[in-house]
């Protein structure tokens, strides 16, 4: 049985923690990291706004539209400022929520628009986001069955991560009906392409650290992250990860929350890309 859809996550204790999901994944991306992220933080790992269990966008959507939502679940549970961990968009948003001076310290984990405005291969991946919806929304009351055989479970997560024994077919079947019921897909996408990715990098002053994985099917290092390494954040602490793939936290979770951990106690800045360029 599948878990119904909720607005957020909230555990453990110690310093403010908000984790950001991806684009039409939900909060529980991060449950194969949050046992060791908990026994260090307060965690709020909140479901984006028009994603499955989150609030619904408003009726003008902008690209300022779901760090504004972010905000008010912060400002809802007593958060002034945290570290911030997001993945793919999420890293995107934990980056606006920076600019703010939101965020005691950021760790994005292949974060979206870091790429070259132009870029050919932008458009059919935004593309792809509604191809892969109507695919899911046929295949949705199978989803169950789907992810029941190996076989069924690698194709589930060919474009987000490398290893996939480990992630429990439950969790996969939710993201799968996660997919389907990303009532955002269409505003966002459209302010995607509307307004493009902008980060004000200047008025980043808190600890950055960027992770991005060789093999990321939906993000490709380094192609994705060149606007991000050349001009945005030259100067954070950029880990690149051997054969790992766009969702770390799935991939290879117990690095993943060491990573996350490490980047919450100011990481060093200005060192290059360790691993496969």
């Amino acid at each position: 049985m599948v878990t119904p859809f909720t607005p957020a996550h909230r555990g453990g204790a110690g310093t403010p923690l908000v984790l950001l999901h991806g684009f039409t994944d939900t909060w529980r991306t991060w449950e194969l990291v949050l046992p060791a992220l908990e026994r260090h933080h307060d965690v709020l790992a909140p479901t984006l706004a028009g994603h499955a269990g989150g609030p619904p966008l408003p009726d003008r959507v902008t690209g300022a539209t779901l760090a504004d939502a972010v905000e008010r679940a912060m400002d809802a549970a007593g958060m002034d400022r945290a570290h911030i961990a997001g993945n793919s968009l999420g890293g995107y948003v934990a980056l606006q929520l920076a600019a703010r001076g939101r965020a005691t310290s950021v760790v994005a984990l292949a974060p979206a628009g870091g790429w070259d405005p132009g870029a050919p291969w932008v458009a059919g991946m935004l593309d792809g986001f509604t191809a892969t919806q109507e695919a899911l929304r046929h295949a949705a009351p199978r989803a169950g069955d789907l992810v029941a055989t190996p076989e069924g479970r690698r194709r589930a997560t060919a474009a987000t991560t490398v290893a996939y024994a480990h992630i429990p077919a439950e969790l996969l079947a939710h993201q799968i009906l996660g997919v389907v019921a990303c009532t955002g897909l269409a505003p966002l996408l459209d302010v995607a392409r509307r307004e493009g990715y902008r980060v004000d990098a200047a008025a980043i002053t808190c600890p950055v650290r960027i992770v991005w994985g060789t093999e990321d099917a939906l993000l490709p290092w380094p192609g994705a992250a060149e606007r991000m390494r050349r001009d945005w954040l030259p100067h954070a602490d950029w880990v690149v990860m051997d054969g790992v793939g766009h969702c770390p936290q799935l991939d290879v979770p117990v690095e993943a929350a060491a990573l996350i951990l490490g980047g919450t106690t100011d990481p060093p800045r200005g060192h290059p890309p360790r691993g496969r360029p």
